[in-house]
């Protein structure tokens, strides 16, 4: 539900061991701080975390839980 340009933070990543997992390991982590890149509403969106660019598909980027991050 975030749009394009809004800086967040990661508050907690929901669903099983195996999507934390895999967010993890794409560097996606609770009190990371990610840009939406991209988010049209459908599809896949693209957020930014550093200096990566990451491509999520709706289910998946659903799990993650945020907060604006008002820090930055």
């Amino acid at each position: 539900m975030a749009k394009t340009g809004e800086k967040l933070l990661i508050k907690e990543i929901a669903g099983g061991r195996e999507a934390r997992a895999r967010l993890a390991s794409m560097g996606l982590r609770p009190g990371d701080p990610v840009e939406v890149i991209s988010n049209d509403g459908e599809g896949r969106l693209i957020v930014g975390a550093g200096s990566t660019r990451l491509a999520l598909g709706r289910g998946i980027a659903q799990k993650i839980m945020v907060t604006l991050n008002t820090g930055s």
